[in-house]
C-alpha cells in the first residue's frame, strides 16, 4: 500500500469537521488547482475512575447512543502509569463537542482524557502531518481520501511551500477612529478602490473578487474587528445571502467574541475574531505575534505545532507548545487529561524560600565599557530541560541512578527520556541549524528575511515552554520541574561566570542567560576559547551575541548609586545599536520622542570608538534644540506625541484612575467599547482631565497640547543615554532650557564633557 502512486499530491490548507462528511481536507495541488477532499475519521474519548462509575457510564451510552463504539482498554498517564479505562469512539468527529458537554455534566466524578482537543491537531497526529504539509493521498473512486502519505516533515530546513494567493484588504482610516470611505484592495500587484457606500453595491464588488481570484488569504487591517462583524450585521440585516468570504461554500463565517484575561502578571485583550473555512484569515491588527516574525513565522509555528494557521496567528506561543505537548502525547499513546491533576507536593516556608528564587541576575557596574563580549546560552532553559532530562514525571521521582538538582534535593530520573526533553530537542536543534543557515547568508539573499521569521517564531515557542511548565493549568506540567530548570540555571551562570574570571575575563553583568564579559585585546578567537570552556563546564550550548565597541549600562532614575537591571544601551563593532529597558523599547513612549532618542544614539554609533563619542555632543545638543523649538512651534504631528498605555482593570475598579483610565472614559462617553487588556491611545493636554484620548473622530488641537511635559519626556530620554558622559539632568536642562529662545551657545559643551568607565567615577 505505501509504495503505490498518489492520487493526488500537494499541501494541506485546511482541514475541519464536517457534520455530513467526516472530516473536510483541503489541499492546494501541485497542478495548482484547489481541491475540497472529504474523509471518514474516528476519534476516541477516554475515561477512567472506579468500575462502577465506567460501568453506569457504558449503560448510559448504549441507552442514549447505541452507534457509538464502546471498548476496555489500557492507556498511560504520564503521571500514574497504565490505566484502565472506558474507550469512546466517535464515528463523526463532528458530535465531539456535544458529546462530551452532555457526559462531563453527567458524570463530573470521572477522569476525562483526550476530550476536548481540536479536530486538526488530532489529524496531524493521526496521520503525521501538518499544515502546508506536502502530501500525497490515495482517492476511492467516489474521491473520498482512503489513505494520506507525508511527503515532507515539519523539521526538514526548506520545505516546499506552495504560492499562496492573497488577498489584502485594508480601510483608508482606523475605524476606531474615523468611520472609513473606502476599502483598498491589493491583488498581486494591482490595488483596487472600493467604495464603502452603497454597502450593498460594495458586497457585490467584494464577492465578485473573491469568486475571481478565489485567493488562499485574505490578509486585513481591521478583519476581525471591523470589517467581517459590520459585512455579518448588514447581511443579517438585510437578509443577505449571496456573499460568502469561505471557500466552503457549505459553512458560515466562525466569529468568536472579544476577550481580556490576566496572565503572567499582566491583563491582555483579544479582539473579536473571524475565522474562515477552506481558506484563511489573518487580521494584522489582532494577530498575537504577527508583527514580530511574520506570515512566514506563523507557517513555521503551524508546521512545527500542527495548530491551523489562523489559530497560530492569533493565539499566543503557549498555545502553540500545548499544542506541540499534546499532538506528540497523542502520537505516543499518552492520554491527554482534560484537565492538570498535578498539585504542588508541600513545602515549607523554607523549602519555598530556596525553592522558588527564579533566575539568577547580578547589579551590572555602571557607566561605560570598552572591549566587552555578549555572550549568551543558547536557548538556554529549554537546553536545560533536554540535557538535565528535566520533565515532570521524571523530576522527584528516585531511581538508582537520579541525579540531584542543585540547591534543591530534588531527585531527577535518568533511566528514562522525559517527554518535555523529547517534545523539545527536535524544536531547539531546529532553530540551531536555521541560525546556522541563516550566518552563511548575505543580508540581500531573499532567504534572509524568510529565515529570520522563522527563527524569531521558534524563538518565542522555546521563550514560553519554560513558564508553561510551571503554569497552572498545563496539562503536562509541574511547579517542581519549573523550580529545577532555574535552579540549573542559576548553576550552569554561575559556572560560566568562574570559566570566565579562570581565563582572565571581567564580569561586569549577569543576567540570567547570558553574560557580558571584558578583557583588553578582546577578539572572536579568543571568546570562542572561553565559550568551548563554558560548554565543557556545563554541558549546554553557548554563543557570541557580539563584541561591543562601547556598553553603557545605567543606574536607577530615582538614584543614581543603584544599578538596574537590563537597563542598557551599547554599539556592537558592526556598527548594530542594542538597547533594553530605556525609552525607545517602551509602548508607552511617543513615538517622536522614539525617534529622537534613537537619533541620539546613532549619532553615537556613528562617532565610532569611545574615545571619539564626547565630539557628537555639539551635534546631539543642537538638534535637540531644534526639537524643542519644533515642539513649541507646533511643528510635531500630534500623532507622533501619542501615547499607549494598557488597561490594566474595569473603568469602575480604579480608585485614581490612571491616564489611559481616564481617556478610556473619554471613550466610553463617545459609546466606544473599552476593555481591560486593551491599549488606550491619547495626548497630554493642559488643565482636567490632563489627557485626551486618541481615537476620537477629531484630533486634539495643538493648542491644548501640554508641551511642558512633553519637554520633560524629552529631556529625560535624551539624558538617559547622554548620562554615562557625566552629562546631569540639570546641565542638559540649563544648556537647552535656561535662555530665552532655547539658545544655549553650543561651542562650550565639550570642554564639559568627561567619559566616566565605571561606578565610582560616576558617583564623583
Amino acid at each position: 500500500m505505501g509504495l503505490e502512486k498518489p492520487n493526488l499530491t500537494g499541501w494541506l490548507l485546511d482541514i475541519y469537521a464536517h457534520s455530513q462528511d467526516g472530516v473536510v481536507v483541503w489541499l492546494l495541488g501541485e497542478d495548482g488547482q484547489r481541491y475540497r477532499l472529504r474523509q471518514h475519521f474516528t476519534l476516541c474519548i477516554y475515561a477512567a475512575g472506579p468500575f462502577p462509575r465506567l460501568r453506569q457510564l457504558w449503560k448510559y451510552l448504549r441507552t442514549g447512543h447505541p452507534d457509538l463504539h464502546l471498548e476496555r482498554l489500557q492507556r498511560r498517564d504520564l503521571f500514574s502509569g497504565m490505566l484502565a479505562v472506558l474507550a469512546i469512539n466517535l464515528p463523526s468527529p463532528a458530535q465531539a463537542p456535544d458529546l462530551f458537554h452532555q457526559l462531563r455534566k453527567a458524570f463530573p466524578d470521572l477522569t476525562w482524557y483526550n476530550a476536548d482537543i481540536p479536530i486538526a491537531m488530532r489529524y496531524a497526529a493521526a496521520w503525521r502531518v501538518f499544515p502546508m504539509a506536502k502530501v500525497g493521498l490515495h482517492l476511492n473512486p467516489d474521491n473520498w481520501i482512503r489513505t494520506l502519505q507525508p511527503l515532507d516533515s515539519p523539521w526538514d530546513l526548506d520545505p516546499e511551500i506552495p504560492p499562496i494567493r492573497t488577498l489584502r484588504l485594508n480601510p483608508d482610516h482606523d475605524p476606531a477612529r474615523t468611520p472609513p470611505h473606502y476599502l483598498w484592495a491589493g491583488l498581486d500587484r494591482q490595488v483596487l478602490r472600493l467604495p464603502l457606500h452603497p454597502f450593498h453595491a460594495f458586497l457585490v464588488q467584494l464577492a465578485a473578487i473573491l469568486k475571481r481570484h478565489d485567493p488562499d488569504l485574505i490578509l486585513t487591517r481591521y478583519g476581525d474587528t471591523w470589517l467581517f462583524p459590520r459585512i455579518s450585521a448588514y447581511c443579517q440585516k438585510q437578509h443577505i445571502t449571496f456573499f460568502n468570504p469561505n471557500r466552503d461554500p457549505d459553512c458560515q463565517v466562525l466569529q468568536r467574541e472579544a476577550r481580556s484575561y490576566f496572565t503572567y502578571g499582566q491583563t491582555l485583550y483579544r479582539g473579536q475574531q473571524t475565522y474562515l473555512f477552506g481558506r484563511w484569515h489573518i487580521d494584522e491588527c489582532n494577530a498575537m505575534m504577527y508583527g514580530d516574525y511574520g506570515l512566514e513565522g506563523v507557517v513555521e509555528q503551524a508546521r512545527v505545532t500542527g495548530l491551523p494557521i489562523q489559530e497560530v496567528a492569533r493565539k499566543s506561543p503557549g498555545a502553540g507548545i500545548t499544542a506541540l505537548q499534546i499532538v506528540r502525547a497523542l502520537q505516543d499513546d499518552i492520554l491527554v487529561p482534560y484537565q492538570k491533576q498535578q498539585a504542588e507536593t508541600f513545602k515549607s516556608a523554607r523549602q519555598l524560600i530556596s525553592a522558588d528564587r527564579g533566575g539568577l541576575v547580578s547589579q551590572p557596574i555602571v557607566g561605560l565599557h570598552q572591549n566587552v563580549a555578549e555572550i549568551d546560552f543558547v536557548s538556554m532553559y529549554p537546553s536545560i530541560m533536554v540535557h538535565f532530562n528535566i520533565s515532570p514525571e521524571t523530576v522527584g521521582h528516585h531511581s538508582p541512578n537520579a541525579q540531584l538538582v542543585p540547591d534543591l534535593g530534588i531527585p531527577i530520573d535518568l533511566t528514562r527520556s522525559g517527554f518535555v526533553p523529547q517534545t523539545l530537542k527536535p524544536l531547539i536543534d531546529k532553530r540551531i541549524r536555521l541560525k546556522a543557515a541563516l550566518r552563511q547568508l548575505d543580508p540581500r539573499d531573499s532567504r534572509y528575511d524568510f529565515y529570520k521569521g522563522r527563527i524569531q517564531a521558534l524563538k518565542w515557542l522555546l521563550v514560553v515552554c519554560f513558564g508553561y511548565l510551571g503554569y497552572k493549568n498545563a496539562r503536562f506540567g509541574r511547579i517542581e520541574s519549573h523550580m529545577a530548570v532555574t535552579a540549573y540555571g542559576r548553576e550552569c551562570l554561575l559556572r560560566a561566570k568562574e570559566a570566565a574570571e579562570d581565563l582572565g575575563y571581567r564580569v561586569p553583568y549577569l543576567y540570567v542567560d547570558g553574560l557580558w564579559v571584558q578583557k583588553e585585546g578582546l577578539d572572536p578567537a579568543g571568546v570562542q576559547v572561553l565559550l568551548d570552556e563554558i560548554t565543557r563546564r556545563t554541558g549546554l550550548p553557548i554563543a557570541m551575541e557580539g563584541i561591543y565597541r562601547w556598553i553603557a549600562f545605567l543606574p536607577s532614575r530615582m538614584d543614581a548609586r543603584v544599578p538596574v537591571a537590563n537597563r542598557y544601551f551599547g554599539v556592537f563593532r558592526d556598527g548594530k545599536i542594542k538597547t533594553r529597558g530605556i525609552e525607545n523599547r517602551r509602548r508607552d513612549t511617543p513615538p517622536w520622542i522614539t525617534a529622537v532618542q534613537s537619533r541620539i544614539l546613532q549619532q553615537l554609533a556613528d562617532m565610532g570608538e569611545c574615545s571619539q563619542l564626547a565630539h557628537a555632543l555639539p551635534a546631539i545638543i543642537a538638534h535637540l534644540q531644534q526639537d524643542l523649538d519644533d515642539l513649541l512651534a507646533g511643528r510635531i504631528p500630534v500623532e507622533n506625541l501619542t501615547i499607549t498605555q494598557t488597561l490594566s482593570r474595569e473603568l469602575a475598579a480604579y480608585r485614581v484612575p490612571s491616564p489611559a483610565a481616564r481617556a478610556a472614559r473619554q471613550l466610553e462617553r463617545l459609546g466606544k467599547q473599552v476593555r481591560p487588556g486593551q491599549g488606550i491611545r491619547f495626548v497630554y493636554t493642559l488643565g482636567e482631565p490632563g489627557v485626551r484620548a486618541w481615537n476620537t473622530p477629531q484630533p486634539p488641537p495643538v493648542e491644548i497640547l501640554d508641551l511642558a511635559r512633553y519637554r520633560t519626556l524629552l529631556l529625560r530620554a535624551a539624558h538617559t543615554v547622554l548620562a554615562p558622559f557625566g552629562l546631569t539632568e540639570e546641565t542638559l536642562e540649563h544648556w537647552l532650557v535656561a535662555r530665552a529662545g532655547y539658545g544655549a551657545p553650543v561651542g562650550i559643551i565639550p570642554t564639559q564633557i568627561h567619559l566616566f568607565s565605571n561606578i565610582n567615577e560616576y558617583q564623583h
